[in-house]
């Protein structure tokens, strides 16, 4: 089965909007985790940025106490991000790379160029009874380093998907790359999920891409939460899932 990681991070952005720098506030996204756990989501996605623009250290405190299905915490590959990890102990780190000045995390982590660095905090994390995933451009070499490194999930970055949905020769060139990156993860032994700019127009396409065992979602869910409810959301993108062929 198809699992559902849901990112919380927007339900913070919408918190900070207001509240920043108190403390407090609304919405609350150990709620909202909650709230997608009750309502079919297998884990529960959350990015602690070292800005601190939406999720906060108490966030990420509290999230580990309370969430019972899988945390994935997404992190950069700095030494405060380790060690708090390390600290943490989530279920499993997602490295992402981190950029200021990006409103998203809008790129691959170069873990070709990082091997040494990636490789030994993913050590340091399974030493710690944590997996380990990077998220990854759906490029040969960034498979072949993952693998290298020992990291036990890549992630692969959809974006470009996403942003050419509507442009059917660069769409299907993407996919075509996805479907042969996961095909490429698969044999190495990396398990693989994907992630970034997914939502509920051009998910049916992108589950053509077999061997998938995750998808991360985000804004498209907190979104779609707006207008019919959190609960209500998780389910809809749960059933868009349900026919996955794997």
């Amino acid at each position: 089965m198809l699992k559902l990681g849901v990112n919380i991070d927007h339900v913070a952005t919408l918190r900070e909007a207001r509240y920043r720098g108190r403390g407090t506030g609304e919405p609350d996204p150990i709620e909202a985790a909650l709230i997608c756990e009750a309502a079919g989501a297998h884990g529960i996605t959350a990015h602690l940025r070292e800005d601190r623009r939406h999720i906060q250290d108490r966030d990420i405190e509290k999230l580990r106490q309370c969430v019972k299905t899988r945390l994935n915490f997404e992190m950069a590959n700095s030494p405060a991000m380790v060690k708090t990890a390390l600290e943490l102990k989530p279920d499993i780190v997602c490295v992402v790379p981190e950029n200021r000045q990006e409103v998203t995390t809008e790129g691959g982590l170069d873990v070709v160029s990082r091997l040494p660095a990636l490789k030994e905090t993913r050590q340091r994390m399974n030493d710690a009874g944590i997996q380990v995933s990077f998220f990854i451009a759906p490029d040969p070499a960034q498979i072949e380093a993952s693998a290298e490194a020992g990291s036990q999930f890549v992630e692969l970055h959809t974006g470009a998907f996403a942003e050419n949905f509507n442009r059917k020769r660069e769409r299907q060139a993407e996919l075509e790359r996805l479907a042969a990156a996961a095909a490429r993860a698969h044999e190495t032994g990396l398990l693989v999920n994907a992630g970034h700019g997914l939502n509920y127009q051009n998910l049916g396409m992108l589950l053509e891409i077999p061997r998938l065992v995750e998808l991360n979602i985000g804004h498209s869910i907190i979104s779609r939460s707006l207008v019919v409810g959190l609960a209500a959301a998780v389910r809809e993108m749960l059933h868009l899932m349900r026919n996955y062929p794997g």
